[in-house]
């Protein structure tokens, strides 16, 4: 090796390369996890992102081309077939850019498939139910009427949290490095437990105020970890980085969506997958997504979606730290914008939003259960 040779092979590498060998490795842990869900008989989503998405009715099939995130990149392309029992439950569109025809909704509505469409921020664009919105006027009245009369409201308010806290234990016991932090964290969450149980909130204000106490110490146990990353001597990263940090965005005062921490990131993602997911079950099972019955409506929400998918919250943190034990960060992976918000590799966001799927399987049975043991309704 000359020593010009030498030279090139020791100078850093731009953030152009680094962006594009981070994409490529993201792309490839995608497919290999796409390769082990064919073999699987339960039916998953498909994840697309990137600039020039097409979906297209093509002889019948709908002709499905992912779009460009990095260059070189080959071209994913996949044709489903109606009436294939390989189809995907949902198809997840992921921020950047592309087209489709309305033959496609056309297809999709006949092969039951919901389409969700999600922005950079973690946000639910839209999500149009593979169906279409039927409500159950039954489910709906329920709906009602469990808001309107105060006992029905909160006996279900205070179960549903009851078990999001029991889910933020089983957290903390399985995925959590024990601290003093973690110590507290357990003590809170038991005895929120006990006060549920024991003593029930009965107005939703007292009910928000023991859930956010009892967050805020299961987030600050999440401090105590320490992420791996790789090429920080070519790039470095703010010393902030190395641990998982507040859950609070120095961004917003309402809300975590403008994440300033690589963590919070990938947690708005993981999040907005499953809400994704709760928003079309619920659709799909004739209930009306803007009926809160614990949170409050507002233009443009869907209360009932974030009521129904507080218990899961804590399995989806699992997906999330366990990806973060098994895979080493990279500052390629990220980009800080000129305001601070912190935006995930586009290739990272299509990875976490698979991995985030296996955190909440249940929802699809689970929205009707915990409706029918409080009022049998059908």
């Amino acid at each position: 090796m000359t020593s010009r040779t030498k030279k090139a092979h020791q100078q850093p590498k731009t953030d152009d390369v680094e962006w594009v060998e981070r994409s490529g490795y993201w792309l490839e842990k995608c497919a290999l996890k796409v390769g082990k869900q064919v073999r699987s008989l339960e039916p998953k989503p498909m994840v697309l992102n990137g600039h020039g998405v097409s979906l297209r009715i093509n002889q019948g099939c709908l002709l499905i081309r992912n779009g460009f995130t990095h260059y070189p990149q080959q071209r994913e392309e996949h044709r489903l077939f109606p009436g294939d029992p390989n189809l995907p439950e949902r198809i997840v569109l992921l921020e950047g850019s592309g087209a489709l025809t309305f033959d496609v909704l056309d297809w999709l509505s006949r092969q039951g498939i919901p389409l969700v469409r999600i922005d950079w921020r973690g946000n639910v664009v839209c999500a149009i139910g593979g169906n279409g919105y039927a409500a159950n006027p039954y489910r709906v009245q329920w709906q009602l009427e469990t808001r309107a009369d105060n006992d029905k409201r909160m006996a279900w308010s205070n179960a549903l949290i009851a078990r999001k806290i029991e889910g933020c234990i089983k957290t903390l016991e399985k995925v959590i490095p024990k601290s003093p932090a973690w110590e507290l964290a357990m003590r809170r969450a038991y005895a929120d437990l006990t006060r549920l149980e024991l003593d029930p909130p009965r107005d939703i204000q007292t009910l928000r105020t023991i859930e956010a106490n009892s967050a805020a110490r299961y987030f600050r146990a999440w401090r105590s970890i320490r992420l791996k990353w790789q090429g920080t001597g070519n790039r470095p990263i703010p010393e902030s980085w190395r641990t998982v940090g507040a859950r609070t965005s120095p961004f917003g005062i309402a809300g975590n969506r403008n994440a300033g921490h690589p963590v919070q990131a990938l947690l708005n993602y993981a999040y907005t997958v499953l809400q994704s997911q709760v928003h079309i079950q619920a659709v799909r099972e004739g209930y009306d997504p803007t009926r809160g019955i614990m949170h409050e409506a507002s233009p443009g929400a869907t209360p009932f979606v974030f009521d129904a998918m507080e218990p899961y919250r804590a399995e989806v943190d699992r997906e999330i730290i366990g990806l973060l034990k098994r895979e080493p960060l990279h500052a390629g992976d990220f980009i800080v914008r000129e305001d601070g918000i912190c935006r995930l590799n586009p290739q990272l966001a299509r990875a976490v939003a698979m991995h985030a799927q296996t955190g909440h399987r249940a929802v699809s049975s689970d929205i009707d259960a915990r409706r029918g043991s409080f009022d049998g309704l059908t």
